[in-house]
């Protein structure tokens, strides 16, 4: 029988690998490698290790490590679905409010937090919206046009 860490190796090649959309995919996919798993055990899996879904787009979502290749992962992902589900980008003084698809603030607000730019002191997420800090007014200026640039180039 497999023991608990080999099961999270497992997990975390897959999903570096693939595209896992679903706990249900997961627990077949570990069963293909002759896992023998519930969902409830890969449910706790998937908390332990602190995975979270990410939107790729078209409804579809991704399984990623929370603390996966931080920084350069994050400019790539926040560049592929910026257009597709940013709407609007509005400031006042040093706050920023992003206008997003409902149901993708956290996943979004999760990529600008994974910069870890010094110019952003932190997101916070609603359902439909992000508040994104700047530490001054003239670093939320040049944040907001990055960002509405960002939503310019899909």
């Amino acid at each position: 029988m497999a023991s608990k860490e080999q099961r999270q190796r497992a997990i975390q090649e897959i999903i570096s690998r693939e595209t896992i959309s679903t706990q249900a995919e997961l627990v077949e996919r570990l069963r293909q490698m002759n896992f023998k798993v519930t969902q409830a055990t890969v449910s706790r899996d998937i908390n332990e290790m602190r995975l979270v879904r990410l939107p790729l787009g078209g409804g579809k979502h991704k399984y990623v490590l929370a603390g996966m290749e931080m920084a350069e992962h994050a400019k790539e992902e926040l560049r592929r679905i910026f257009p597709s589900f940013v709407h609007d980008v509005d400031r006042g003084e040093n706050i920023l409010v992003l206008k997003v698809s409902e149901g993708h603030a956290s996943g979004i607000a999760l990529l600008i937090d994974r910069l870890r730019r010094d110019d952003i002191v932190g997101t916070l997420a609603g359902e439909d919206a992000i508040l994104v800090v700047a530490r001054s007014k003239e670093q939320a200026q040049a944040l907001q046009e990055e960002f509405e640039a960002l939503m310019a180039s899909g």
